[in-house]
């Protein structure tokens, strides 16, 4: 049964050059009679790519709409602390509007050269380990208190303990999980909800940090795309990370670089966040299947070891 929703609207080329038209030319002179193509659809959005050096990211769901304007909100402050890091991420260079029959937000973006760090073996991820966590420094600052809200991202780790279970139940049931493994994840699970809680004023984090999002470029990190669930809280749900997109090799060197910002209670939530990301792939992603091996693969390092 498929797990994403269907588009409630329809997005085409036509549609995007008089956005383009009527909104992008000035900032972008050109802009909406340069090439076009869909490059992208996932469960909120689209993107098309502009030319060689832009995309157009639009939502395509009512439930989606508020993240683009999050994104316009955040990444300007984002991309400039990032920079330094040589990790670029998605400011929009275009903040675009309701218009035309379109009913949502929308945004002109940089195209970052590379490819998903999903199509990249584990083990050839390891030489940007230390640029990833870099990169979180520079993003886990203290936030302003009109930040954007995520009801689940960030949060204190207990308040999804139902969906936990839920998921862990329905992981087993389908075969996702063997018996064993789903006893164990569940332990991972309630060490994370009993360590010591976030107890520092709400950092930055990505909300969706995941190998999906990611962008190498050779041996190189890129950039870090999709904040749509950007927000703020407990870091710990970012660097969950570790085990997401990294063997234990490139683990090592992530949570070397990360150093002593970073306390054990937080490396034990982050595990935790892990676990939870992990099974969630495991009983969402029916048709996609890159994202279901992702999940089989993150479960496999989560138990690998005690910690990162």
């Amino acid at each position: 049964m498929p797990d994403k929703p269907a588009a409630e609207v329809d997005i085409d080329a036509h549609l995007i050059r008089a956005l383009l038209a009527s909104q992008a030319d000035d900032a972008l002179p050109g802009a909406s009679t340069r090439s076009l193509r869909k490059i992208a659809e996932g469960w909120d959005s689209e993107v098309w790519r502009l030319g060689s050096a832009h995309a157009v990211r639009l939502p395509r769901r009512e439930l989606a709409a508020p993240l683009v304007l999050h994104e316009q909100l955040a990444l300007p402050s984002i991309a400039a602390r990032l920079s330094p890091t040589g990790v670029q991420v998605p400011e929009p260079l275009v903040a675009g509007r309701p218009a035309l029959g379109y009913p949502w937000s929308w945004s002109v973006v940089p195209w970052i050269d590379g490819v998903r760090a999903l199509d990249v073996p584990r083990i050839q991820r390891a030489p940007w380990a230390a640029t990833l966590a870099r990169a979180l420094d520079a993003l886990h600052v203290e936030a302003p208190a009109d930040h954007p809200v995520n009801p689940f991202r960030g949060r204190p780790l207990a308040a999804r303990a139902g969906a936990i279970d839920e998921r862990l139940e329905a992981a087993r049931a389908s075969g996702g999980l063997d018996a064993a493994s789903a006893r164990a994840l569940e332990t991972v699970w309630r060490a994370g909800v009993d360590a010591a809680a976030w107890d520092r004023p709400p950092v930055w984090i990505h909300g969706d940090l995941h190998p999906g999002n990611l962008v190498a470029h050779g041996d190189a990190l890129a950039g870090i795309i999709d904040f749509g669930d950007v927000t703020a809280g407990d870091p710990a749900y970012d660097l969950a990370v570790a085990w997401l997109a990294f063997d234990g090799g490139g683990r090592a060197r992530f949570v070397t670089t990360a150093g002593s910002r970073y306390d054990d209670a937080i490396w034990i939530r982050a595990r935790a966040w892990a676990a939870a990301i992990a099974i969630m792939l495991l009983t969402h992603s029916d048709d996609n299947p890159d994202y279901f091996a992702l999940g089989k693969a993150s479960v496999a390092e989560i138990l690998l070891d005690e910690g990162p």
